[in-house]
């Protein structure tokens, strides 16, 4: 292969681009490879990467304080610009002792809430002044770009200072009727602790979080909540209940009747969402939907998180959605399959009776 690493970099990526695909890996041994519309696709004009080659590439994607952390760590999170016009987060890992690099690409624009497919009720989040929002979903499934449209509704239509902690920065906004200030965690701070302990001192509206990762990043949210923030950020859980729980139990037991309490009375949602491929071409999202009401507060408090789902079934009319019922509701519409939408279904003979 060429050593011009550069101009491949930019081969592949004008290839990720033209295939309207949404992420690229780098893996020795074999080709390049993207996933278009959710299924993984070899560039078969490209030959298999060698372990000098995926190095060669790393040393154009990160930096050189990110490349000297990566040699030390074997891994990274990072992001990498294209020109002007495109960017990609990245992790950068190991396998066998090689290296490997998985891009996402970043859409230029952040696309508007409606263009989401997304319910309408997300957009009332927008207009929450307290409280604790967070979006979930394994890895993949549109929640960075859910909560950069909800921040950049928020930048349209209220001013607001808003901070994001990020690792790394992603979607990038530019100023509106809000004042946005992004924070790239060991770039501008240390972490996501020590930057959220800066946000009380910072007269801050709103909060963007980009992951929740320890008991103090999640004790600290919810404080923030508490205390006259409106609070945004993400975990790679399935659902609501899951996500309650997970939240919980990160702490020690001593603490767990603490955060249950303070979770009880700062969460406003809970939303859950997964890609599905279209019959059309392309994806849309089905998923769930939590709304904190007095019953739900109660079943936090009370550890009865097991009957959250029997809720969310019976809020229809609270505006609350069942993921099989928007599994069922997309088939009936001709969106998907309705082998997609078993495939994603938690409950198959639940969906079975709502086909």
């Amino acid at each position: 292969m060429t050593t011009d690493y550069r101009a491949y970099i930019a081969r592949l990526i004008e290839t990720l681009i033209a295939q309207g695909a949404s992420d690229l890996h780098l893996c020795v041994t074999a080709q390049p490879i993207i996933r278009v519309a959710g299924a993984l696709t070899p560039i078969l004009s490209e030959q298999p990467l060698t372990a000098e080659d995926v190095m060669g590439l790393l040393t154009e994607l990160l930096t050189p304080e990110n490349k000297k952390r990566f040699l030390e760590t074997q891994e990274i999170d990072f992001s990498f610009a294209y020109g002007e016009q495109v960017r990609f987060r990245g992790n950068a890992y190991c396998e066998r002792g090689r290296a490997g690099v998985a891009l996402r690409l970043i859409p230029r624009d952040i696309p508007p809430l409606s263009s989401l497919h997304l319910p309408p009720a997300i957009e009332n989040f927008a207009a929450d002044r307290q409280g604790f929002f967070v979006v979930v979903g394994p890895v993949g499934q549109g929640k960075t770009t859910t909560l950069a449209a909800l921040i950049d509704k928020i930048n349209a239509e209220r001013s607001e200072h808003i901070v994001t902690i990020e690792d790394p920065i992603e979607f990038l906004f530019t100023n509106k009727k809000s004042l946005i200030e992004q924070r790239e965690v060991r770039v501008d701070t240390a972490d996501f602790e020590t930057a959220l302990h800066s946000v009380f001192r910072q007269d801050a509206n709103v909060l963007m979080i980009g992951e929740m990762r320890t008991p103090e990043t999640m004790a600290t949210a919810v404080t923030a909540a508490e205390t006259g923030h409106l609070v945004l950020s993400t975990l790679h859980t399935n659902n609501a209940a899951q996500t309650i729980d997970r939240i919980i139990d990160s702490f020690p037991a001593n603490q767990q009747d603490q955060i249950r309490m303070q979770l009880a009375g700062s969460l406003i949602g809970i939303f859950s969402q997964r890609l599905v491929p279209r019959i059309s071409g392309g994806l849309i999202p089905a998923c769930e939907l939590l709304l904190n009401n007095n019953a739900v507060a109660n079943l936090i408090r009370e550890k009865r998180t097991h009957e959250i789902q029997t809720v969310i079934e019976t809020g229809l009319e609270e505006g609350m959605i069942d993921m099989n019922r928007s599994l069922a509701e997309l088939v009936r519409q001709g969106e998907i399959t309705v082998e997609s939408a078993y495939a994603r279904a938690w409950n198959p003979r639940t969906l079975e009776k709502l086909l």
